[in-house]
């Protein structure tokens, strides 16, 4: 890859955070967010050009672009070719990029210190779906609130209000008594919190507490394993939970119930089923339904117009015999955008729609 030697770290940046600010709009090929462009961008300058760009961008953005570069999987060298020939004049792409968690792991070690690399990795990594919010509803109570307890109430009633019931009451039982009740008044009086509030509330959670629970609390074996299922294909998938349910049930169990796989899509509600399928190309998701079954592609086809399905499962039916790993990938991308989706808080993904039943 050739680089105009006149182009600095500074240029660099403005292009990389201009990328990530806005929607793609290519005349052709797959459609790519602006954070993914960005991603694949600081992937292909690589070591050599990429070490003052990462310098140069706060902790949100190094986060964001961690978190699409960690799940790009392969990206094509055409669409590389593109990116880099919008971003200078001249360019030459010798092969595909993988991202990948340990990718930019090791990428990001090169240029930032270890405890920052560490705080922006804990915070990409686990199962599925999981946002702050969610890390923060698996955090036992006592631990909980052994930290709100030194917090402000009216912070308190913040962090409170953004956790599942259950876990709230939990946390809400441990505190002292009066400072209990003064956030459950908070609570009863809050109105909608500002965007900017809960930002800088998330981010004081980010720095001050899950970074150093991190620290000093070992991952789950089992959600470390969740992940590591997730990027198997499927026969691999299949193999080894198969052996590991013969060997170990219960582990089996927990494995599967940390996993979001492809089937867990049609849990989505309505809307962020229609948000999630006005994002991906219609070639990937034809292709990912050729051997879904009835349930997940009766979801998919319910959540369109009549004359959008028809078209779609025309264009199936054109595609005569599809090899199941162009499937697999295909199932993966659309796994991979509707967690991007939800980290970007587009939509809502769960493995289980039971709390969300209403019962008369």
């Amino acid at each position: 890859m050739a680089v105009p030697q006149t182009t600095n770290a500074n240029d660099i940046s403005t292009v990389i955070a201009g990328l990530a600010a806005r929607q793609a709009n290519r005349p052709k090929g797959p459609k790519l967010s602006g954070p993914k462009r960005a991603a694949i961008l600081m992937l292909a300058l690589g070591e050599q050009y990429g070490g003052k760009v990462w310098s140069l961008l706060d902790d949100d953005e190094v986060r964001e672009l961690s978190i699409h570069m960690s799940t790009l999987g392969t990206v094509e060298a055409d669409v590389v070719e593109d990116l880099l020939l919008e971003f200078v004049s001249r360019m030459s792409a010798s092969g595909a990029l993988m991202g990948t968690f340990d990718a930019t792991e090791r990428l990001l070690q090169q240029y930032l210190p270890s405890e920052r690399v560490t705080g922006i990795m804990d915070e990409i990594r686990g199962p599925a779906g999981r946002n702050m919010w969610e890390k923060l509803s698996n955090v036992q109570e006592e631990v909980l609130a052994n930290y709100l307890k030194n917090e402000y109430p009216q912070t308190i009633a913040v962090v409170l209000s953004k956790l599942k019931p259950e876990h709230a009451a939990r946390v809400l039982a441990i505190l002292p008594e009066d400072m209990a009740l003064d956030v459950i008044n908070r609570m009863l009086k809050m109105e909608a919190v500002q965007k900017e509030v809960i930002e800088r509330v998330e981010q004081t959670l980010r720095t001050e507490f899950m970074s150093n629970l991190s620290q000093t609390r070992r991952r789950d074996a089992h959600e470390v394993m969740a992940e590591i299922f997730n990027n198997f294909d499927r026969q691999t998938e299949t193999r080894f939970i198969t052996s590991l349910e013969e060997d170990n049930r219960e582990a089996a169990e927990r494995i599967k119930a940390l996993m979001f796989t492809f089937d867990d899509l049609v849990k989505l509600d309505a809307g962020s089923a229609q948000t999630l399928m006005r994002n991906v190309d219609k070639d990937k998701l034809g292709i990912a339904l050729k051997s879904a079954n009835e349930e997940v592609r009766g979801f998919f086809l319910g959540n369109m117009s009549s004359r959008a399905g028809k078209m779609l499962l025309d264009d199936m039916a054109a595609l005569g015999p599809v090899r199941l790993r162009d499937v697999d990938e295909a199932q993966a991308l659309l796994v991979n955008l509707a967690k991007d989706l939800a980290a970007k808080g587009e939509i809502m993904l769960t493995k289980n729609r039971a709390d969300d039943e209403l019962v008369y």
